[in-house]
């Protein structure tokens, strides 16, 4: 059962969810963009709270009624009805009461957002440049499972047919609950394409998770950039524009530098490259104002070396590891598939159990 504490956030929140109603039918909350996006995104943030506490109070109801039913009952078909009756309201108060203490746990501010996957190959040359492309691949065919949608802003392919960098959006209302947990240096063990020996190098590849930021939501200062413009070109050198389309956006007071050259419009390259740029720097804000959200990012990308890593996945035993909370699956190959959701789901359900420890 809940506690009078959770009873009156319950309240609170229903009070809330009739004032929010109340503000996306008047045309003022809806001629300010940013006005509009809070209030949208709160008022469905509250939505299941809402349903879930109706439904509560109303078996809370039924539970009453059972037990005078059970107390006034004469004959032994209708005693044995009502403790079916009270038995089963029992349950599902059991039920809907674990359910809300999980919906009033707080909200991920970056819940329902879009997410800005950029992967690089770090230490282990070609061989880090060609994991990083699985790793895409792997995230490519993830979104396919969910019913995600990837947008990719910028591909660098290595000489080899790996991947140097590559930035992708990623949209779907539970992206940003499921990839935020992908920051971070990953750790590859197997023999490479290019070893002759078949020794098992080990290499690793970094993966920075941001949230889509949109213009409302963050003011970029047009006299703090500096823009270069120049010729696209592909894998080695190989031109793939005639005209100077390439786009470097270069954030002058933080140093932040975002490079697009994919398009073959200098202002697509621009729009892309500011896109990345207002997600940078919405997490280096978002860093300065908390200490310990800094020490999370930077332990997301670190230095890219072998001692650092989230993960490893090694071929050789068809294993994955998760080291934050000590997970290991043996489908590697079913992983690199794009069933991540082995990994994704035992990081949720870990986050869920110290959420809800923290609350009491």
């Amino acid at each position: 059962m809940l506690d009078d504490g959770a009873r009156q956030r319950l309240i609170a929140a229903g009070d809330e969810f009739r004032e929010l109603e109340a503000r996306l039918s008047d045309p003022a909350t809806h001629a300010d963009p940013a006005v509009l996006r809070s209030v949208t995104e709160r008022y469905r943030a509250l939505e299941p709270v809402v349903a879930a506490w109706h439904a509560y109070e109303q078996r809370t109801d039924d539970l009453a009624t059972a037990h005078e039913l059970l107390g006034d009952a004469s004959a032994d078909d209708e005693r044995e009805l009502a403790e079916h009756e009270v038995a089963e309201a029992t349950s599902d108060l059991e039920r809907l009461g674990g359910e809300l203490r999980e919906l009033l746990l707080p909200r991920d501010p970056h819940a329902g957002r879009a997410v800005i996957v950029e992967i690089r190959g770090a230490e282990g040359g070609e061989e880090a440049n060609l994991f990083a492309r699985d790793l895409l691949q792997m995230y490519t065919a993830y979104a396919t499972r969910r019913g995600w949608k990837v947008e990719t802003l910028s591909h660098d392919p290595s000489d080899l047919g790996g991947v140097n960098q590559v930035t992708f959006v990623v949209r779907g209302d539970d992206a940003w609950q499921r990839l935020k947990f992908e920051g971070g240096p990953h750790r590859v063990q197997r023999v490479p394409v290019t070893e002759s020996q078949g020794r098992v190098h080990t290499s690793s590849a970094t993966v920075a998770v941001l949230p889509e930021i949109d213009e409302v939501e963050i003011t970029i200062d047009e006299r703090d950039l500096e823009v270069d413009v120049y010729r696209a070109s592909g894998a080695g050198g190989q031109h793939v524009n005639t005209t100077d389309s390439a786009v470097r956006v270069t954030h002058v007071p933080t140093g932040v530098v975002v490079t697009m050259q994919d398009e073959r419009s200098q202002l697509q390259n621009r729009n892309r490259a500011m896109q990345v740029l207002r997600a940078r720097l919405y997490e280096l804000a978002e860093r300065e104002r908390d200490a310990e959200r800094s020490q999370d990012r930077r332990s997301q990308v670190g230095g890219g070396g072998r001692s650092e890593k989230i993960r490893t996945y090694n071929f050789k035993e068809n294993r994955v590891t998760d080291h934050r909370i000590g997970v290991t699956v043996y489908r590697l190959s079913d992983v690199l598939a794009g069933d991540l959701d082995l990994v994704v789901d035992p990081l949720l359900h870990d986050e869920r159990a110290r959420q809800l420890s923290d609350a009491g």
